[in-house]
């Protein structure tokens, strides 16, 4: 009996359970949500998802199971703060697989992020002819190294004989290039303006002005600061542009003077592209050509490396494979010496296979791919675990997936839940929310009009009830009656980046026009890699915003600086009063608002600055006001309010009220303008985004997947939106896979039939009409069946 009753109570756990959960914009919100099912969080973008998901349920676990570390383990872990939640129950480990873009370092693969190279390193140091070492004789990170010395051998009491020894490590990376594949070249006219002399700014690199440091440096190291630099003698000019690093006293302080190239390189070039801030960006575009390593042919591997091969295939050219063609490669191997290896290698490719990453190879630099490829990728990573009773959390598993994508995704996390798992999903897209076990339906609204729950229950449930998820989860787009007529087209002619087959297409200009196909079926290649570059083009893509916790959307639109120029028209005062990160800010807390402690290997404890009470704002600074209000209350403001605010009479602004409109036009009506943007949503900031990129004078927009983050009632405002750039005479094209948008469009160019080598074809042309009476694509199967559901 008793051991019954001891049963009962172990199988009694069977929800998580979450009391008063106040993260960010949550309002006191309680719930239960059962264990081992697959659960949905639902509702518009902003309504509190990620807080309850993420910022709660996911940050609290993780936060626990770090404090089972000891305290010098901690001290090299992020330091998390506990969640505003009054009580947690029944919580399990948390992985959770995010959209975050995988590492941005230059030496970070596809290959690399997983255990393929790895893998594959040892598979050819093992069996690979000719022998050239182990398996770091194959790896692009490690150096080869080579060294001979005295060294002395203890023998006894004080005792010792010396003997020389010589050492050797062998490793694969290219010496030419450093293992990073590409060598640089440098237009010397980017970087220093022959005409004016070092004090008259020469050097035009981001962040060398002489009126610092730089200024006493470069004149301590001997240069006549007023002469022009074509006056430079040969070796004055060599040292201003290759001097290695030499040790110098300027004004008794030792410090060190480096040729500026050598500096470029270290600080700006060892930096994968995507993770620069746009001006560094910028000067690298204009200052810096790079081109494949002539002695590697860009494989980043030595000589050595190269030389070694498996039934006359080197792992330079495994890396280059398509997954699929490289696991039919291994596939066909026949050596029993390095069966359990073979056996992991293939598991792990089909698994990308079954992902539907196929199509990418393991060379692929990680930072270059799309955050629902590279959630993907960490999925793989949990396919084959053999944990169990784990909670994973996914955020939009379905973005940048064609509607034939997210069919498999969906077979994927009912594995996952079926392994015994608790799978909990923030989704949009309702063939997503379809396959729930149970739902959970946040909102009504978004920011402070949010943070409630509107339902809780099943997915039949959902479509009965009366909120914004339930009225729109069977919304279908129809097709338009009539299209509009193309105003000119934009050219492209024999295109081959990436897997592109020579591909020529008219791309139609005045329309809205919809680039559609699978993942990796070339959408992004042929729109990035062909129009993007050109002029009068604007490309808003999916890349993470740039910017810091002092960030905001004022600081990042632009609305700032007239609002700042305002108040000290109006005060008579200089504009940087007006800034928390310039002359206005507190002393106590430089402006941030809130305080934060380093508590060594500790959290970091964040309190508000109470000698400014968390405006971020000099006392005297709120003396002066605007239309009766003060910055801090501008800043505390909605886009709403303040498009008001600054609309008319005394605070009349055009310029801020320009900018706020563009804000309110893309649904983020409801943020705070001094909110920072390291709070906001991948929806939020995308939209954000794009208002910023509206005032841009470029006649073409480029959109990358506008309706990631998305809730299915903001996209016909979305939508709208569109229509209005189409109608002040933009041309818009989209790389879209929501159906609602395809069905929306004047135009459709599809790619396919499939992804990697099988796609990269225009595989049709047309108008939404005339694919879906088509149907031979699998783009246009699909919207035939959501139009006719």
């Amino acid at each position: 009996m008793e051991a019954g009753v001891q049963a009962a109570i172990a199988n009694s756990h069977d929800v998580i359970r979450v009391q008063g959960a106040r993260e960010n914009n949550l309002a006191d919100v309680s719930l239960e949500i059962p264990k081992r099912r697959l659960t949905v969080f639902t509702g518009v973008s902003g309504s509190g998802k990620s807080s309850l998901v993420f910022g709660t349920i996911a940050a609290e676990s993780q936060r626990m199971i770090n404090e089972t570390y000891s305290s010098f383990v901690q001290g090299f872990m992020p330091s998390l703060a506990r969640p505003d939640v009054d009580h947690l129950e029944g919580l399990t480990t948390a992985i959770r697989v995010d959209q975050e873009r995988m590492g941005a370092n230059l030496r970070s693969t596809v290959g690399t992020a997983t255990d393929a190279n790895a893998m594959l390193r040892i598979l050819f140091s093992r069996v690979g002819t000719p022998y050239v070492g182990s398996s770091q004789a194959f790896s692009f990170n490690v150096p080869s190294v080579s060294g001979a010395g005295a060294v002395t051998i203890a023998t006894g009491a004080n005792k010792g004989k010396k003997e020389k020894r010589t050492f050797s490590i062998t490793g694969g990376m290219c010496p030419e290039c450093e293992g990073t594949g590409r060598v640089s070249d440098f237009d010397l006219s980017a970087i220093i303006d022959e005409e004016k002399s070092l004090a008259q700014g020469a050097i035009l690199v981001p962040g060398y002005s002489m009126d610092g440091w730089y200024g006493r440096i470069f004149s301590g190291f001997g240069f006549d600061m007023d002469k022009p630099v074509k006056k430079f003698t040969k070796a004055q000019r060599d040292d201003l542009l290759h001097k290695e690093p030499t040790k110098i006293k300027v004004e008794g302080i030792n410090l060190t003077y480096e040729g500026i190239i050598p500096r470029i390189q270290k600080s700006m070039l060892s930096k994968d592209r995507e993770a620069m801030q746009a001006h560094i960006r910028a000067f690298v575009d204009r200052a810096v050509v790079f081109k494949p390593c002539p002695e590697c042919g860009g494989t980043r591997l030595a000589q050595h490396a190269l030389e070694c091969r498996i039934d006359g295939v080197n792992i330079a050219d495994c890396c280059a494979m398509q997954i699929t063609d490289l696991a039919t490669w291994v596939r066909g191997l026949n050596h029993p010496e390095v069966a359990p290896l073979l056996k992991g290698l293939l598991h792990l490719l089909d698994s990308f296979v079954g992902i539907g990453l196929g199509y990418l190879s393991l060379e692929r630099p990680a930072g270059t791919l799309s955050g629902g490829e590279a959630q993907r990728t960490k999925m793989i990573r949990h396919l084959g675990s053999s944990l169990t009773d784990v909670t994973y959390v996914f955020d939009e598993p379905s973005v940048g997936l064609h509607p034939h994508d997210i069919a498999r995704m969906n077979e994927l996390l009912i594995q996952l839940r079926d392994k015994g798992n608790t799978v909990l999903v923030v989704e949009h897209k309702p063939e997503m929310i379809a396959i729930a076990d149970h739902v959970v339906d946040l909102g009504p609204g978004a920011g402070t009009g949010g943070g409630q729950i509107c339902f809780e229950g099943t997915v039949a449930g959902l479509r009965a009830a009366d909120t914004i998820t339930g009225r729109h989860l069977d919304d279908r787009a129809r097709l338009k009656e009539s299209v509009r007529k193309a105003q000119g087209h934009a050219q492209i002619r024999g295109a081959s980046t990436h897997n592109l087959q020579s591909v020529d297409v008219d791309v139609p200009l005045g329309v809205l026009c919809a680039v559609t196909g699978v993942a990796g079926s070339g959408k992004s290649s042929l729109i990035h890699g062909e129009l993007g570059p050109r002029e009068d083009v604007v490309v808003i893509d999916q890349g993470a915003i740039k910017g810091s916790r002092r960030s905001n959307p004022a600081t990042y639109t632009g609305l700032l600086e007239p609002v700042r120029k305002a108040f000290a028209k109006v005060n008579g005062v200089k504009p940087a009063l007006f800034s928390a990160n310039s002359e206005g800010a507190c002393p106590n807390c430089k402006g941030a608002g809130v305080i934060y402690t380093e508590l060594g290997f500790m959290d970091t404890v964040s309190s508000p600055c109470e000698v400014c009470d968390a405006k971020g704002f000099q006392p005297e600074v709120l003396d002066y006001t605007l239309g009766g209000q003060d910055i801090a209350q501008v800043m505390a403001m909605s886009v709403a309010q303040a498009c008001e605010f600054f609309a008319d009479g005394e605070a009349k602004v055009p310029a801020a009220h320009k900018v706020l409109t563009r804000l309110a036009d893309v649904g983020l009506g409801y943020l705070r303008i001094g909110q920072p943007l390291t709070t906001l949503s991948g929806g939020e900031r995308q939209r954000l985004k794009l208002a910023a990129q509206m005032g841009e004078k470029g006649s073409i927009y480029v959109l990358d997947e506008p309706t990631t983050g998305l809730h299915l009632a903001d996209v016909e405002n979305l939508l709208r939106l569109l229509d209005r750039l189409v109608d002040s005479g933009k041309s818009v094209i989209v790389i879209e896979h929501h159906q609602a948008v395809m069905a929306h469009a004047d135009w459709i160019i599809d790619l396919g039939p499939g992804a990697g080598h099988d796609g990269g074809r225009v595989v049709f042309e047309g108008t939404p009409a005339d694919l879906v009476a088509d149907a031979s694509t699998l783009t246009g199967q699909h919207l035939a069946a959501y139009v006719g559901g």
